[in-house]
């Protein structure tokens, strides 16, 4: 951690927690809009791994503007690349299929997914390492473990606004105020012609939608709680997605009549700048690109920027949503290691 940044966490306090891989270009714009941001020198930044390369230390050895902790997740692949949670030699292929998995015997040829397809290592492992992070953060670490305040998660594929940490505070006063059961705040929206102008003092309250509010998005312990408490249910449904499982257990577990229900800042104020990666394949995979369009947007919006206050805009009503799971998740190994993050004494 920065020794010259004295840490002194309120519950007024915001903790940012980056989950990588092994993208250090993306990365590193990452850090750069982080040090744009205006506040940043008051939070806490953890940058939690699933791969370790002197590329991505350097990065966060550079970070100067605030206190930084690096967090790694113990079970990645580049640590068991030929064993569980690693791709063992008789793991399942994919589309075996499950008759002629279990007479060649191959590992977990007894519980595909409800597609009959066994896992894939490298998309369990996303999944796995979102859930380890947050009890790591939560319910481990000194320095957070006794933390109430709002942790803001992002990805390495991701990049704030400079105004991204002064309107998660004024999300904050304005759930106080208006929507005390507003469990998610979020600052980050998928609209492909995003805007600002009146937009940019705008929120939205509805229920949370997994597809839609997973970018940037703030939870407390209060959550995490709920979180925690559905563990076996999120280690055991069938859907390799971290926010696909978490809006399930949303519906299904979590104390009736409480529902995740999200405030939504209307303009963006963190972006995706991943157009490549675990579920994307696009054309162009330069970052430098997206960036370029971000930081055109922004200069051109700046008067837009930094609202001196936020109003609710639309309110849509919270209902169950029949859940669809993904597969992906069938390994009853996969099952057991996520619920050992919480269950195994050991790890305490």
């Amino acid at each position: 951690m920065q020794k010259k940044f004295k840490l002194d966490l309120t519950q007024e306090s915001i903790v940012i927690i980056v989950q990588t891989h092994n993208r250090p270009t993306h990365l590193q714009y990452l850090v750069d809009s982080l040090r744009a941001a205006r506040h940043i020198e008051k939070t806490l930044l953890i940058i939690s791994h699933d791969y370790y390369s002197a590329k991505l230390n350097a990065i966060v050895d550079s970070v100067d503007f605030c206190p930084v902790m690096q967090i790694f997740y113990p079970y990645a692949m580049q640590i068991h690349p030929t064993t569980f949670p690693g791709e063992h030699p008789n793991d399942c292929p994919r589309n075996i299929g499950k008759a002629k998995a279990v007479l060649q015997k191959c590992n977990n040829a007894e519980h595909p997914d409800k597609y009959g397809h066994y896992r894939e290592a490298r998309y369990a492992q996303t999944k796995h390492h979102w859930f380890w992070k947050l009890h790591r953060v939560f319910d481990e670490m000194n320095y957070t473990r006794n933390f109430s305040g709002l942790v803001l998660l992002l990805e390495e594929d991701h990049y704030v606004t400079p105004d991204s940490i002064a309107v998660l505070q004024q999300m904050r006063q304005l759930k106080k105020q208006q929507c005390p059961d507003c469990n998610i705040l979020t600052l980050g929206t998928y609209d492909k012609k995003p805007s600002y102008g009146y937009l940019a003092s705008k929120v939205d309250i509805s229920g949370w939608i997994s597809s839609k509010h997973n970018m940037g998005m703030a939870l407390d312990r209060e959550v995490w709680e709920k979180i925690r408490k559905c563990s076996d249910a999120f280690c055991k449904y069938d859907d390799y997605n971290w926010d696909w499982t978490l809006q399930y257990i949303g519906t299904t577990c979590f104390p009736s009549p409480q529902l995740l229900k999200v405030m939504l800042s209307r303009s963006p104020r963190v972006f995706h700048i991943g157009e490549c990666g675990v579920h994307h394949k696009g054309k162009n995979c330069d970052p430098g690109d997206k960036v370029k369009q971000i930081t055109a947007l922004l200069q051109s919006n700046q008067q837009f920027l930094f609202p001196s206050g936020l109003t609710v805009m639309g309110k849509v009503g919270t209902t169950k949503r029949k859940m669809k799971a993904n597969g992906g998740w069938g390994d009853v190994r996969d099952h057991e290691l996520c619920m050992s993050f919480i269950h195994d004494t050991k790890q305490r």
